[in-house]
């Protein structure tokens, strides 16, 4: 994707969703597994929050694949570059 092409998808994601995307953006290098708990910990959001705006970012194109992972204490997102 073309660098005009994402910040055109982008520009589609409401404030908490940007968070997010720039959150998993951060740190996929160094994690490929979020708890939704842990991400709303660090951007003071409920993990609820968290898993309702992950669905823009899943079927947006943002150079990250998000997937949904497991459920166990939190849902836990799969996340690949």
């Amino acid at each position: 994707m073309s660098t005009s092409a994402a910040t055109a998808a982008a520009s589609t994601l409401t404030p908490k969703q940007e968070r997010i995307l720039a959150y998993l953006r951060e740190n996929a290098d160094t994690q490929t597994y979020f708890k939704s708990r842990l991400i709303g910990d660090a951007l003071d959001l409920s993990a609820k929050e968290v898993g309702a705006n992950m669905a823009a970012i899943q079927e947006g194109e943002f150079a990250l694949d998000v997937e949904k992972w497991g459920y166990s204490s939190s849902t836990t997102w799969k996340v690949t570059r």
